[in-house]
C-alpha cells in the first residue's frame, strides 16, 4: 500500500474547499462519474494490529474517501466488492485529474468499499485509501 502524502493533502485541499474535481469509478470494464466526494483523516474502530479481509490494519488513522452515484445499475457489482458478503475487500479503482503547476495530471486512487447506503436515485459510498498516486 502506498499513499502518496503530497497528493493526499491536495486531494483533501479541494474537496474541502472548492470541491470541483471529477471522480470516476471504474468497474467491470464501465466507468461511472462520483459526486460530492469528500477525503478526510479519520480513527478507525481499530485498537491494535489486526487483519481484516485481508487487509492488515496498523494505524489508528486511515483516509477516507465518500462519495454518490446516481447510475444503480453497479449495485449488484459493487456487493461483489464489499467485506460482508465476501470474505476479503475488493479494490476499487477511482480516476481523476488534479493541476499542479498549471498542469491537468491523471491520478488514481484504489480504495476497499466500507459501507454503501442505497436511496431510490443515489447510492452513497464509504471507502478507505489504499493507494494514491499519479497514473
Amino acid at each position: 500500500m502506498s499513499v502518496n502524502p503530497d497528493l493526499l493533502e491536495i486531494l483533501m485541499k479541494n474537496t474541502q474547499e472548492d470541491n470541483t474535481l471529477e471522480f470516476f469509478l471504474h468497474l467491470n470494464d464501465f466507468v461511472f462519474p462520483i459526486g460530492g466526494v469528500s477525503i478526510m483523516n479519520s480513527p478507525t474502530p481499530v485498537n491494535e494490529p489486526t487483519t481484516r479481509g485481508g487487509v492488515y490494519f496498523s494505524d489508528k488513522f486511515a483516509y477516507k474517501m465518500k462519495g454518490t452515484l446516481h447510475d444503480l445499475s453497479v449495485v449488484s457489482s459493487l456487493t461483489k466488492k464489499m467485506l460482508g458478503p465476501n470474505t476479503e475487500f475488493g479494490r476499487l479503482k477511482i480516476t481523476s485529474n488534479i493541476e499542479v503547476d498549471g498542469k491537468k495530471m491523471p491520478i488514481q486512487i484504489f480504495t476497499n468499499l466500507t459501507n454503501s447506503v442505497q436511496s431510490p436515485n443515489s447510492i452513497e459510498l464509504s471507502m478507505i485509501i489504499i493507494e494514491l498516486d499519479y497514473c
